[in-house]
Formats: C-alpha cells, sequence, structure tokens
C-alpha cells in the first residue's frame, strides 16, 4: 500500500511539473515561470451601457475576427467604457515582464497598443491614451468611431504618444459623432482623417439592436453595426499588428473630409 501511495504522488508531482513550467528563485524557492508579454495589445470600448460581450457591438465583431487572424500572442479585449481605469491597469500589468511592479524605459518603449472605440467608448480610448501618455507609454492607432463624450470629458485632441489617429463619423440625429479631431503635437502623430458617412443615404442594416437605438438614434446606431466602417477599420488595424507596421491606407491629408464614402 506504501508503495502504491508513493507512486501516486510521484504521477501527480509530474503531472504538475508538465502543467506548470518552473524557475528556481535566488533564495532557493519554487516558483512558477511568469508569462510572456503579448507583443502586441489591442483594447475596444463598446459605447452607452452595452456589455462589453454584446454579440451584436461591432467593436465586440472585430475583436472575435482580429482573436481568429492575427498572431496568437496578441492579447485583445473589450471594456465597456465605463471601465477605463481597469483597461489601464491590465495594459500595464501586461507591458511589465519582469513582473516587479515597475515598468523600466525598455519595458514601456517595448509597447505595441492599439485602441478603438464606438459612442462613448470612442470618447475613453482619448482617455486612455492620454493617461498612457503621462505614463510614457507610446500608442500604435487610435480608432473612434462616431466618437461622443461625456460633459465631464474632451475627445477632440489626440495626444503626443499616438502615432496614428483616425475618426468615422456620422451628422445626424440626437447623438452623432464628434467631426473633426486634431494632434496636441502634429509632428508626433498623423491624424489620418476625419471621415463621413451618410446612413440617410445609404443605410445598412443591423441586428439585435433595441426599440429606442432604431426609432431614437438610427444614424448612430448604423455606424456601430456597419461592416463596411469595421472591415476598413480591421485593416488599418491588421497594418499595426505586423513586425514592421506598414503605412496606412488612407493616403490623405490631415483632418480632410471625406463626404459620405461608403
Amino acid at each position: 500500500m506504501l508503495r502504491v501511495a508513493e507512486s501516486r504522488i510521484l504521477v501527480a508531482a509530474l503531472m504538475v511539473s508538465a502543467a506548470v513550467p518552473l524557475l528556481m528563485a535566488a533564495d532557493g524557492a519554487v516558483m512558477a515561470r511568469p508569462k510572456p508579454a503579448p507583443s502586441y495589445i489591442v483594447v475596444g470600448f463598446v459605447g452607452g451601457f452595452v456589455r462589453h460581450n454584446n454579440p451584436h457591438q461591432g467593436p465586440v465583431q472585430l475583436a472575435q475576427r482580429i482573436q481568429r487572424t492575427f498572431p496568437n500572442d496578441t492579447f485583445i479585449q473589450v471594456f465597456e467604457n465605463r471601465h477605463r481605469k481597469t483597461a489601464y491597469n491590465i495594459i500595464l500589468n501586461l507591458l511589465d515582464r519582469n513582473h516587479d511592479g515597475v515598468l523600466s524605459d525598455e519595458e514601456k518603449a517595448r509597447a505595441r497598443i492599439v485602441l478603438y472605440g464606438h459612442s462613448w467608448g470612442g470618447s475613453a480610448v482619448v482617455l486612455l491614451a492620454r493617461e498612457l501618455n503621462r505614463a510614457g507609454i507610446p500608442v500604435l492607432l487610435t480608432v473612434q468611431v462616431d466618437s461622443v463624450a461625456k460633459p465631464w470629458q474632451t475627445d477632440a485632441v489626440i495626444p503626443q504618444n499616438v502615432a496614428s489617429a483616425v475618426n468615422f463619423y456620422q451628422p445626424h440625429g440626437l447623438i452623432h459623432g464628434r467631426p473633426l479631431i486634431t494632434a496636441a503635437e502634429p509632428s508626433k502623430t498623423q491624424v489620418l482623417g476625419n471621415f463621413r458617412f451618410d446612413y440617410r443615404k445609404d443605410p445598412v442594416q443591423c441586428e439585435g439592436m433595441s426599440w429606442f437605438d432604431r426609432y431614437i438614434t438610427p444614424s448612430h446606431m448604423q455606424s456601430m453595426c456597419d461592416i463596411h466602417l469595421w472591415t476598413r477599420i480591421e485593416d488599418l488595424v491588421g497594418q499595426r499588428l505586423q513586425p514592421e507596421p506598414a503605412l496606412a491606407a488612407l493616403p490623405v491629408p490631415q483632418n480632410s473630409m471625406e463626404q459620405g464614402q461608403r
């Protein structure tokens, strides 16, 4: 019986050692190997009071497509716009490669971050980028879709830590997006454009939307589910999720307007 028990203990120990790689600390203690930092961090924000996992939302669908298409070590997560602080803390933790609780200049420089959001989520993108700027962390790209700032927020000026920024908006209805974003420091941030969509001329079909969305804010709703628009955003994000990011596929002057392109 003793040998049987010893055998079971040995088997269990081998299973644990296979499942969790171990490291020997300086004092001889055994600890789990830290998970490697992701090559890229992609954070999305939904608008309004929408849940972060609502399958009918453009930001959620985009995250799912990125998860299937882009590098396996890419971190992708969608948040409610009110959970911006949670997103910020997660980004800091992901960048902390040696898990010492302090980000070194090297760890900050290795950051490859993309932020995107719709409505209040678009405003959350800019606010998060500013928080990362104060921490000295660069951002590859920010994407605002029909961005709407809450009364105490401003979402018009992109901070200097952002390499590229783009704004998509529609001008109609009770709720409509910001028509113009600018760079706080144009020599450091390229504004790819402020692109206008007109859903009164070219409507799109949305599924799973509320009565309020359909009848009170139909154009704002369509900016959230427009597959053409979100595919375009996917292409922009994909260009950044490469070892050597390509130039944006929107070769337009800063702050130019694209009238009703669909």
